[in-house]
């Protein structure tokens, strides 16, 4: 089951087209949700939705829409937003960081600190640097690794099963 569930992890390793790289990232943030439990006090209520934000350039060009349209997470159904200005992030349960933001990484990051906010980025030593879930290229194919310590900070529990998939973990103590 968990292979067949996963097997979007295997994008064949050839040339991609920007577009074809950020359905395959969109595809990660569908299913890192999955993996990811919010406290209550993350969300306005029960029936809330859980928001995606992407911040400064939109690298998805429709690809994040496309993979969340008509999803949901047990009664949550699914919002994307796109923001320009770290001060215009509110209410975002997962924040994707562009590379190209990697200068103002430190501003963002400060932004959603003490907030239940699932940060995932893109640029080179993202976890290292405070973010919970970074990109990385391995074997060429996209992969990911995982700041657990990043995300017990902000109260979000990661699945032992997430963990297990990463190319690496940081810090902090098992997954649920």
């Amino acid at each position: 089951m968990l292979s067949q569930r996963w097997s979007w992890l295997a994008w064949p390793p050839r040339k991609r087209q920007a577009s074809g790289e950020y359905e395959v990232k969109a595809a990660f943030l569908f299913h890192f949700a999955q993996f990811v439990e919010w406290p209550e006090d993350a969300f306005k209520d029960a029936s809330s939705p859980l928001t995606y934000c992407t911040i400064g350039e939109e690298p998805f060009h429709g690809s994040l829409d496309a993979a969340l349209n008509g999803k949901v997470i047990g009664a949550r159904s699914f919002r994307v937003r796109h923001f320009k200005q770290p001060r215009e992030i509110h209410s975002c349960q997962v924040l994707f960081i562009g590379a190209e933001e990697k200068k103002f990484l430190p501003a963002i990051l400060a932004e959603v600190k003490g907030n239940s906010v699932l940060t995932v980025g893109e640029s080179e030593h993202f976890v290292e640097e405070g973010g919970m879930i970074g990109f990385v290229l391995w074997e060429n194919k996209i992969r990911f690794e995982i700041n657990l310590e990043a995300t017990q900070k902000a109260r979000l529990s990661v699945s032992s099963r997430l963990l297990a998939l990463a190319t690496s973990v940081m810090g902090g103590q098992g997954g649920t």
